[in-house]
């Protein structure tokens, strides 16, 4: 049975930790951002740490 493939856009989007959780920013920064106050556009500049079930998931998709 071959190998799996590990998939080239999670590895493009995610990051994993030392401690094994998967990070990745936030959805909603590319284009229509006038709406948004001060506060939402700082929040939405920080990484968003995923919970350990999708942790688990993109881990093992970046896998080679």
């Amino acid at each position: 049975m071959p190998k799996m493939k590990s998939k080239g856009a999670v590895k493009k989007r995610f990051r994993i930790t030392k401690n094994g959780k998967a990070v990745c920013s936030h959805p909603g920064r590319g284009h229509m951002h006038a709406p948004y106050n001060g506060e939402t556009g700082r929040k939405l500049r920080r990484r968003m740490v995923l919970n350990k079930t999708w942790s688990i998931l993109i881990g093992r998709m970046m896998e080679p």
